[in-house]
């Protein structure tokens, strides 16, 4: 748990890495050891599932609501994927940061660009963001990987590994790297750096 003095200074965690790397996981752990770590509602022209709720798991918008909202440049950073539009407001990052809490992005190699874009004209996201890029020790660790998880087809497989080398290759935008271990040693990781990096900015 982080002490009170540290929990003052919030930060913008960006946290990027290859499919397979185990991001997800990272993020879902680092959630549930820290308090202070929150997630944001992003939107999303994808149609609800059925036990999604809108405003709680989504917000779910119409195309037109979406690119309007792109077109302000309400977005910190957006995407498409998969055939629907997914952004993260930036309303939504700076309420949380105010609020004293620790904002969480799992986000691929593109957003988090487009969030340091975004980050250079806004002092309050600018000073806050931190981010982190999880690499696999190597790609034949991470082909290892993508094959244990038995549901990738080959071309799948040789998809993401080319992804993935292109994506490792913009590692050094990042202000920290992390060789992807075991879940338990790469939250420690995680854990120890983000408290760093809490201690130094208070210190300024």
């Amino acid at each position: 748990m982080l002490n009170k003095e540290i929990e003052n200074s919030p930060l913008l965690i960006v946290i990027s890495a290859p499919s397979g790397t185990g991001k997800t996981t990272l993020c879902d752990n680092l959630c549930l050891n820290f308090s202070s770590v929150c997630r944001v509602v992003t939107c999303t022209t994808r149609s609800p599932r059925a036990d999604e709720v809108d405003g709680v798991d989504y917000y779910f918008l119409n195309e037109q609501e979406f690119l309007a909202r792109v077109q302000n440049e309400d977005f910190l950073e957006n995407a498409f994927v998969h055939g629907n539009h997914y952004g993260v407001l930036k309303s939504e990052v700076l309420v949380k940061l105010l609020e004293g809490m620790d904002v969480l992005l799992n986000i691929d190699v593109q957003g988090a660009a487009s969030i340091r874009k975004s980050s250079k004209d806004d002092l309050i996201l600018k000073s806050s963001l931190f981010s982190v890029f999880l690499c696999p020790p190597s790609l034949e660790e991470l082909e290892n990987r993508l094959r244990g998880r038995g549901d990738n087809s080959e071309e799948d497989i040789s998809r993401r590994l080319a992804i993935a080398e292109k994506e490792i290759s913009q590692k050094s935008f990042f202000d920290q790297l992390i060789i992807s271990s075991t879940r338990e040693a790469d939250l420690e990781t995680i854990k120890k750096l983000i408290q760093t990096e809490k201690t130094k900015r208070n210190k300024r």
